[in-house]
């Protein structure tokens, strides 16, 4: 069969994706990029906001639109929550729950499957993550989470805590190096709860890698700040282990944060933030803020936005709050009017790009290792053609460079020589 991919929301649903691509092309299956070349579209949704519920939504109509021959398959946060009625009007032929999505391409060659196999089969396995145009591999090492944020619909649907073992990760990342692939990037639901059903640790697991394979950059995703204790702190003394943590906060006042049911005090992310710069000078922390939380004030957002100022965050995911049924934020009395909503998240945006450009500046001068990932085919005024590159640097800042040689999955030293567009100008060596 021929199978498109495509996902909404978080790193999560990309993983999937990567371990979905990986199965079918082992299958004997074809990965195509365009939907209409599909004979099956897999969409893996998200439910974060009502923004993505809404995008969701639209993304499954448009695949419908583009390819009505095809079937459709779905899985993730939206259609967890979607009575399945409204599911099959947008023309979905098989939901695969949150609980079995370790068994969505199974259930998926099952149910649609030819009996022959196609010629696909004998494409090398390295295709299915390319073919994507990823050069970055995210690893799900993890599924669901123990806590009750009242802000948050996903707990409720990922479910419990799952890990996966330690060996079985170490295998995956060894096949992913196998294939090139330079970087990987640790994602779950609860990144830093990983291990709590094995007996084991977010920690343990790094060290693994570190020893049990040579992946050359070892990256996390997002992780709650309450979960890294001072010896995680010790990890980043490899420079495989590489210098970029997103760490939510979601507001900088402590009476908001009791609301939400953090379990992390201003005071304790400050600390947090500053010993990892002592670790390392040049880490690079990211956070998400959500502006307009139920009961939010004036004073407590003037405490968030001034706490916010003091911690030199590379970037913010700026949320504007919005209402989802069957979190107990919905129910909590004094609801800020959406206009203060709106304003407020307009300047928590323009906070955000002056902390990332503080950052981006900052870095100008220095030599580092990027991570070329993608280039796209550029003409100049004079009709010659190069390519157009961006990459990440180890603490995460984005770097474009323009480039007639190939760059695209190699780690180069690059001087990093100015600033535009929100993005880092690098001079790589070649």
């Amino acid at each position: 069969m021929r199978i498109h991919l495509s996902a909404l929301g978080c790193r999560l649903n990309e993983a999937e994706l990567e371990q979905w691509a990986a199965a079918f092309t082992q299958a004997g299956d074809q990965i195509t990029a365009e939907p209409q070349d599909a004979d099956v579209l897999v969409m893996n949704s998200c439910a974060v906001t009502r923004e993505a519920v809404r995008k969701s939504r639209q993304k499954l109509q448009r695949l419908q639109r583009v390819n009505p021959q095809a079937k459709l398959v779905v899985s993730g946060c939206y259609s967890e929550l979607e009575p399945a009625t409204a599911l099959a009007q947008l023309g979905v032929d098989l939901v695969v729950p949150n609980t079995r999505k370790d068994h969505l391409v199974p259930l998926t060659r099952a149910t649609f499957s030819q009996p022959d196999m196609p010629q696909a089969a004998t494409a090398p396995a390295s295709s299915a993550l390319f073919t994507r145009n990823r050069h970055r591999a995210f690893i799900k090492i993890q599924d669901g989470c123990r806590y009750r944020c009242t802000f948050c619909i996903v707990t409720v649907a990922r479910g419990a805590e799952r890990s996966r073992s330690i060996a079985d990760i170490v295998d995956e990342v060894r096949r992913l190096q196998s294939e090139g692939i330079h970087e990987i990037v640790l994602t779950g639901v609860h990144v830093g709860g990983y291990g709590s059903d094995l007996d084991t640790d977010l920690a343990s697991l790094v060290r693994a890698l570190v020893a049990d394979t040579d992946i050359p950059r070892i990256r996390f995703a997002s992780v709650e700040p309450w979960d890294l204790s001072p010896d995680f702190l010790m990890l980043f003394a490899n420079p495989r282990v590489l210098p970029h943590m997103h760490l939510p906060l979601q507001s900088g006042s402590d009476t908001v944060l009791r609301r939400m049911a953090r379990r992390c005090k201003t005071a304790d992310f400050d600390a947090l933030t500053h010993a990892l710069r002592e670790a390392v000078p040049q880490f690079n922390v990211t956070t998400d803020i959500i502006a307009g939380f139920p009961g939010e004030s004036e004073q407590e957002w003037q405490e968030s936005l001034d706490f916010i100022s003091t911690q030199a965050f590379g970037h913010i995911h700026a949320f504007t709050y919005s209402e989802r049924e069957g979190t107990k934020a919905a129910t909590l009395p004094d609801p800020v009017p959406v206009p203060v909503r709106q304003q407020r998240s307009r300047e928590l945006h323009q906070l955000a790009e002056q902390l990332k450009n503080d950052q981006l500046v900052k870095a100008v001068g220095s030599t580092v290792n990027v991570l070329w990932e993608r280039g796209r085919e550029q003409t100049d005024e004079n009709g010659v053609q190069f390519w157009r590159y961006n990459g990440y640097t180890p603490n995460y800042l984005r770097v474009t460079t323009d480039s007639q040689h190939e760059l695209a999955n190699q780690i180069l030293p690059t001087q990093l020589i100015g600033v535009t567009d929100g993005k880092l100008i690098g001079e790589p060596s070649h």
